[in-house]
């Protein structure tokens, strides 16, 4: 008897697929796994410019005789910031990712970032003895 309710749940499973069709038309296909790829560019180009034009303006600086030495502390105060805010990001994603998919590898988008955030409060904690 379970064999045969199996089946027939592979049945309507086969046949649901069917119904969906294939995912839609090539266009939408192209522009879905191109979306990422440009996000990957554009971000990537704008970090370049952004560590060029920083490298560009202590240039200035230096030559100016107006650069000042910035502290461990205030690289301290940005990773706690960027580590509470990845931490608050990545659990709400986490646990959502784990109600809607269960344990499967869209998993790893929340949980990257509550570990990257986790690791740059740890970072903040270690500096802090060395002050």
């Amino acid at each position: 008897m379970e064999e045969q309710s199996t089946q027939e749940l592979l049945k309507q499973l086969i046949e649901l697929q069917k119904a969906r069709g294939d995912g839609g038309s090539e266009a939408a296909q192209i522009i879905i796994s191109v979306v990422p790829l440009l996000g990957v560019i554009l971000g990537a180009t704008l970090l370049f410019f952004f560590f060029f034009w920083n490298y560009r303006l202590k240039k200035e600086l230096i030559r100016a005789g107006q650069y000042q030495y910035q502290s461990l502390k205030n690289v301290r105060i940005f990773t706690l910031l960027i580590g509470i805010i990845s931490v608050s990001v990545g659990l709400p994603m986490t646990i959502l990712f784990a109600g809607v998919e269960g344990m499967s590898y869209s998993l790893l988008g929340g949980l990257i970032p509550s570990f990257v955030g986790i690791g740059l409060i740890v970072f903040y904690i270690v500096s802090r003895t060395r002050d």
